[in-house]
């Protein structure tokens, strides 16, 4: 009787893992990231804010005055950026003033925003 020669076994292949899911994943948390985040638009102008402790910026809108006393909101500027911050917000309106901005144009401004209408304003600070 003849002997085979014993086969020598195949060789396996170990099964290779997809990496599809975890591209999915990934691509899942990109997009989630990108629809919850807030894209702030920058100042129109420099600004030095005063510094204080306390809550952080929201990002909505929000009036700039600069150390001059140039008044921006949003696309418009002087007292038609006043108008139109003041006009039918029911969040409070959110001001970012110069540091050097003097106390009394500031008062004068504030003045001007309830008189159009504003009720319910913040001043935005540095966290120091």
């Amino acid at each position: 009787m003849r002997r085979r020669a014993p086969l020598a076994p195949r060789s396996r292949r170990r099964a290779q893992e997809s990496v599809v899911p975890m591209i999915n994943v990934v691509f899942l948390l990109l997009i989630f990231f990108l629809m919850t985040a807030q894209v702030v638009p920058p100042a129109p102008f420099d600004m030095d804010l005063p510094r204080a402790t306390g809550d952080g910026d929201t990002g909505q809108s929000a009036l700039y005055i600069s150390a001059g006393g140039e008044i921006a909101f949003e696309d418009a500027r002087g007292d038609a950026a006043l108008a139109r911050a003041a006009r039918g917000m029911d969040t409070p309106l959110r001001v970012h003033a110069d540091a050097a901005l003097h106390a009394a144009t500031l008062a004068r401004i504030l003045g001007q925003l309830t008189a159009l209408g504003a009720t319910r304003i913040d001043l935005v600070t540095e966290g120091s």
